[in-house]
């Protein structure tokens, strides 16, 4: 029985979208951030990891993925369905990107999520910087080379201008290549201050990630 596709949520909904009730998904980036980009003054220290409370993409799981990585406590999964269908193809992709998941953090308090987008198999870095380009209004991007787990991995902050609120936002990504697809697990919150609120849940998944 297929799983029930879950909202995505973001602020930027247009009203058109809302009514409809149909999901959303929230340009050349460089390798040095802009004067007012996340790495420079006022960016949060690096978080503490929190215990882990569930795991994501493995067997058993709310969502089949090509990795696997450890959930913070409340935070709560659950699969987008038929991501592929071309009808909604302007709203389930980003780039080479397609949504697969969504981890929703309100019931832990926070106002925001994890997405896990899957890209055809190839370097990270360039998965990840054709899904930030493709991102409307993404600006002071900043890419550096880490791990996921054991896995090499780029991950990225940047910020997103609402184009209701006239205010930027922080927003970060890592990708990991495997051998199935290049994964994408992105970062997303209502503003700055809840995105680095919630910057230890994305730690966790980070650095527990594992390919399957």
């Amino acid at each position: 029985m297929p799983l029930r596709a879950r909202p995505i949520r973001t602020a930027a909904l247009p009203a058109a979208l809302v009514a409809a009730g149909l999901l959303t998904v929230c340009g050349t980036p460089t390798t040095t951030p802009e004067p007012d980009a996340p790495a420079r003054a006022g960016a949060p220290r690096k978080p503490s990891v929190p215990a882990a409370a569930g795991t994501l993409g493995g067997p058993g799981s709310a969502c089949a993925l090509p990795v696997s990585f450890a959930l913070a406590e409340g935070w709560e999964p659950e699969a987008i369905e038929d991501p592929e269908d071309p009808e909604f193809a302007a709203l389930t992709r980003q780039g080479p990107a397609t949504v697969r998941c969504e981890v929703d953090a309100k019931p832990s308090g926070h106002v925001g999520y994890l997405r896990v987008w899957t890209a055809p198999k190839g370097p990270a870095r360039a998965a990840l910087e054709g899904f930030v380009k493709a991102e409307k209004g993404s600006a002071a991007v900043s890419y550096r080379e880490t791990t996921a787990g054991a896995l090499p991995a780029t991950e990225v902050t940047y910020t997103v201008r609402d184009g209701l609120t006239e205010e930027s936002k922080e927003e970060r990504a890592f990708a990991v290549s495997t051998p199935e697809a290049t994964v994408i697990v992105h970062l997303g919150g209502l503003d700055t201050g809840e995105h680095r609120a919630m910057l230890p849940a994305y730690e966790l998944a980070r650095t527990t990630a594992k390919a399957l």
